[in-house]
């Protein structure tokens, strides 16, 4: 195992993260009244999460904490996944 699989393996915890981020901002948006396609659910993900943050700002005057979680995560997956596959290739 070389430091590119390291970095590929943190890079797929991030994703994990990332789902999870995305699991609980769709619960937060639907109970609040926002009707779910899990059919297109991959290409409507960034609009509930723009949703989540407006309606978050709107009740805290901040962007709920789960909105930072989804960014960090999928910038952090971004970025290690990167890595990886220049350390892996080289």
């Amino acid at each position: 195992m070389n430091v590119g699989d390291l970095f590929l393996g943190m890079a797929l915890v991030s994703v994990g993260w990332g789902i999870v981020s995305m699991i609980v901002i769709t619960s937060y948006v639907s109970e609040r009244g926002t009707k779910i396609n899990y059919f297109l659910y991959r290409l409507y993900i960034i609009k509930y999460v723009n949703q989540y943050k407006q309606i978050t700002e709107a009740e805290d005057g901040k962007p709920g904490p789960w909105f930072y979680s989804f960014v960090t995560s999928m910038n952090l997956t971004l970025v290690l996944a990167i890595i990886g596959l220049i350390l892996k290739s080289s």
